[in-house]
């Protein structure tokens, strides 16, 4: 196919999925249009099945409205990795959007392994960041995100500072038991 020759590409999606797709007052898809010069099409084929037709002229734009769309109807899943944007810094952590219109608190306590005082010292708005979904509230539905779940307990540069700490690790797990296991723990605490 030709970079710019019209095209419409169609799936389904769940019918639930519909009004997150059209947006209140029809905002979220005449944005989507606009922003990626297509026609979206929605039909509720079933109580449970809509079909989505994607019209446009250029490959480029079919595509970033397919995946926006894609982005609206995923649903995160506990212990997958997303690379997510800040998009509030507050005291206490930040928000970060995950999917598109799906955003999760990354609590100051899982920013990362050592104390962070300042969330702005480490975070910036903005920026897009790497988070482990952790937990969806069963209540609230609410996603907590962890940036400190996906890297090590020490640095490259602690090994660098203190190059005996696998011997010292060895040394002290060649006994095997807990009271062992928590002289290691210590170690990167």
């Amino acid at each position: 196919f030709k970079a710019h020759a019209p095209r419409i590409i169609g799936f389904t999606i769940p019918t639930e999925f519909m009004v997150a797709i059209i947006g209140p007052g029809g905002k979220v898809i005449q944005e989507l249009q606009k922003d990626t010069e297509t026609t979206i099409i929605l039909e509720e084929k079933d109580s449970k099945i809509a079909s989505v037709s994607i019209a446009g002229n250029n490959k480029e734009g079919i595509e970033a409205a397919l995946a926006k769309i894609i982005g609206i109807t995923t649903l995160p899943e506990v212990g997958e990795t997303y690379k997510g944007k800040i998009k509030t810094i507050l005291d206490f952590g930040a928000f970060v959007e995950i999917l598109p219109g799906k955003e999760g608190l990354l609590h100051i306590s899982e920013i990362d392994h050592k104390r962070v005082a300042n969330v702005k010292d480490e975070l910036e708005e903005g920026q897009i960041v790497d988070v482990k979904l952790l937990e969806i509230d069963k209540r609230s539905g609410k996603f907590k995100l962890s940036r400190k779940a996906l890297t090590r307990w020490f640095t490259d540069k602690y090994l660098e500072e203190n190059p005996n700490t696998y011997e010292k690790i060895s040394s002290i797990l060649e006994k095997n038991n807990m009271e062992n296991f928590l002289k290691v723990y210590e170690l990167f605490v």
